[in-house]
């Protein structure tokens, strides 16, 4: 079965020519022309992939994001700017964006995109249809269930993004070890950012957020300056 898009964008023409490309590459396509027609269309239709405009009518592409989120909808989103803004794209990633690119593109660049994130979604999948059933990684008060795509703190799960749940599990796999901010980009993400370790950063924010009772001062995910982050058992007295 193909995989099933939506495609978010109030400029027809874009939308049209995403459509044609992303279904002769395979996918099953919908479209919506404004924010709150593809808001609607991603809880109700429950697309594998959603490609967001940042610019919409009614509703714009942060603010669908953003509410999609609070829906605990983690369905992966590539978001689309028009402007070569870097707040703009940290604001989207900080909002639970998984990957952003800037217009003008070529369809074919899209392509190429949307089948690096469902690519890289498929084999996180696959490792963990292969794990024992039952496997975990335990770290102080964080647990880690990578066969089900789950995570929890304090007993309590945590809301993710593919991606942060994905970055989580890469350090955890890889606990004590440093791991450089390009180390980070080529395996989380699957491509070249070109250097962009921004991104990096971002989503290192956002889980410490969600795990550090400082996030001044974490225990969990250490930063080793000029090299990397770590991730790492908090030490009793911190």
């Amino acid at each position: 079965m193909s995989k099933k898009l939506l495609v978010v964008d109030d400029e027809q023409s874009i939308s049209t020519l995403l459509q044609y490309n992303l279904q002769q590459a395979g996918f099953t396509v919908e479209t919506a022309e404004d924010g709150e027609e593809g808001y609607n269309k991603a809880l109700e239709g429950k697309p594998d992939l959603i490609v967001l405009d940042l610019m919409l009518p009614k509703m714009d592409g942060i603010e669908v994001c953003k509410k999609l989120r609070q829906q605990k909808v983690m369905t992966p989103i590539l978001m689309l700017t028009a402007k070569d803004d870097e707040f703009d794209k940290v604001l989207g990633l900080e909002l639970g964006a998984d990957d952003y690119m800037t217009k003008p593109f070529s369809p074919r660049e899209v392509v190429a995109r949307v089948k690096a994130i469902l690519r890289r979604t498929q084999i996180i999948a696959q490792e963990n249809e292969q794990e024992e059933d039952g496997e975990r990684i335990m770290i102080g008060d964080l647990k880690i269930l990578p066969d089900h795509y789950e995570a929890y703190f304090n007993q309590e799960q945590l809301e993710l993004t593919p991606k942060e749940f994905e970055l989580l599990l890469y350090l955890a796999k890889y606990k004590g070890r440093v791991l450089t901010r390009d180390q980070l980009l080529s395996a989380v993400w699957n491509y070249d950012f070109a250097g962009d370790t921004r991104i990096v950063d971002v989503h290192i924010s956002h889980l410490r957020e969600k795990i550090e009772q400082n996030t001044r001062k974490p225990v969990y995910i250490k930063t080793i300056r000029g090299l990397g982050y770590k991730l790492e058992e908090p030490k009793v007295d911190e």
